[in-house]
């Protein structure tokens, strides 16, 4: 099957208007993280701003890696956009605090940030003997485990973000409303260019919506330095410690999880051949680009999920789209002034676009398990037991691990893990590890060769 949508390109204006429209859609949650973390280790207003900066650039320039590749080295060639995992949050926290926080703990979270990175890049060396243990029974239950965890994530947007002294407020979910409504109405009735943007219009008219019920803050733009470009080791030099590499590689096998159902998902939807050497160079390119990302100050990399529902919606999935939204996001890290525009989408009005875009990555995911054999006992028992499980876990009531070792209890606490895990261990032993990803696509050419010479 060719491959030529996935290498499509389209003119400048067109590339960056489309770009555009996934920068917009990962932003929030991609400052999100060193929000967060900058304010568990007390780092201060000027500090955040730059570690804000040096995310933009980091999430630009490895999603650059990751779509256009590094040659047969890195790189999955594929509309993956990069993104801070929000896995890193928890465990970059701890080990900060750890270590007395401020920019002291930050130096050992990028230490171990930066040695996870090199381990993760010599696991990917092994990723072709794993892939025939993930068929689309496993890969569609991570895939479906993650849209149904992410929305409450959005729910929580649509009501002004769980930061809010007024979460709930009418005004919120009314812009929330606003510009799920307008997305559905752009998305039926509007045509080609227009139609592939609706994400993107519908967050700008939602925005100008909200402004009328005040909900939108201009002072992050007033206030934003024009240039600052983003130096190595701003913070002070990385501090390597055994258990903070530990658990940041942890973090970064979550990762490898999670990213092996999106590879898998993105190959469905674009009609590219997945096989072990495109996880290979995907999830090496995730290995250097947290390495990278840990010398200039930021964390752990993961293809972000909010944007392969954004190209599962669109179905635009040229690469070089992806790839403009990459330089994007490394022009706004070096011109804060710019990156503040994009602040001044509220979060109710990000919580309205979300919605949708996640409904559409799980009927995505269904329609991957749907190429197993659902009527087969033991695949009904992988979806039932391995996604059961793992929403259980992901939805359990705050303090149930807490008994466990602080890593025992991250991992049972994330849905896409378990469901990754557990699908993967009980595909294996009711099914055994005979996968082979490329089936699909030799028998689809054999049929096509066929009908050629008919």
């Amino acid at each position: 099957m060719s491959n030529s949508r996935v290498d499509e390109k389209f003119g400048f204006g067109k590339s960056t208007i489309l770009g555009m429209q996934h920068v917009a859609v990962m932003y929030g949650g991609a400052v999100a993280v060193p929000i967060l973390i900058a304010g568990a280790l007390g780092l201060t207003q000027e500090q955040l701003v730059y570690l804000i900066s040096f995310d933009l650039f980091t999430c630009g320039m490895v999603s650059l890696l990751q779509t256009l590749g590094m040659g047969s080295f890195a790189g999955a060639k594929l509309p993956a956009l990069m993104a801070i995992s929000f896995v890193v949050v928890g465990p970059a926290i701890s080990i900060g605090v750890g270590h007395g926080g401020g920019t002291e703990g930050l130096t050992y979270i990028l230490g171990g940030v930066i040695g996870a990175g090199v381990l993760v890049t010599i696991l990917s060396q092994f990723a072709t003997q794993l892939v025939r243990f993930f068929p689309p029974i496993v890969t569609g239950s991570v895939v479906l485990v993650i849209g149904i965890t992410l929305m409450p994530v959005a729910m929580g947007n649509a009501a002004g973000g769980n930061a809010a002294k007024d979460f709930g407020a009418w005004y919120h979910l009314t812009a929330a409303g606003f510009t799920f409504i307008t997305f559905l109405m752009l998305n039926h009735y509007a045509k080609g260019f227009v139609k592939s943007c609706a994400i993107l219009i519908s967050l700008i008219i939602g925005t100008i919506f909200a402004s009328f019920l005040g909900l939108v803050n201009t002072d992050g733009l007033a206030n934003a330095a024009w240039f600052s470009f983003p130096t190595p080791f701003h913070f002070g030099v990385p501090k390597f410690d055994i258990a903070a590499i530990l658990t940041m590689t942890l973090v970064g096998i979550i990762i490898m999880v999670e990213s092996t159902g999106v590879f898998f998902a993105l190959g469905e939807v674009s009609g590219k051949q997945i096989d072990g050497e495109v996880i290979k160079r995907g999830l090496r390119a995730e290995g250097i680009g947290a390495i990278f990302s840990g010398i200039f100050n930021s964390f752990n990399h993961s293809t972000f999920s909010q944007n392969v529902g954004l190209v599962f919606l669109t179905k635009v999935v040229s690469r070089y789209v992806v790839a403009f939204g990459g330089g994007i996001l490394v022009l706004l890290g070096l011109v804060p002034k710019i990156a503040a525009v994009t602040t001044m989408i509220p979060p109710a009005v990000l919580g309205g676009a979300m919605v949708p875009m996640f409904g559409m990555l799980m009927a995505a995911s269904m329609q991957m398990m749907a190429k197993d054999d659902l009527t087969k006992a033991s695949n009904q028992l992988i979806i039932g037991v391995g996604i059961g499980l793992a929403l259980a876990c992901a939805g359990a009531k705050a303090g149930t691990f807490d008994s466990l070792p602080q890593l025992a209890g991250m991992l049972i606490g994330s849905g896409p893990v378990v469901a990754g895990v557990g699908c993967f261990l009980l595909n294996w032993w009711l099914n055994g590890a005979n996968y082979d990803p490329t089936a699909e696509f030799k028998q689809a050419e054999e049929d096509s060769a066929k009908e050629s010479t008919a």
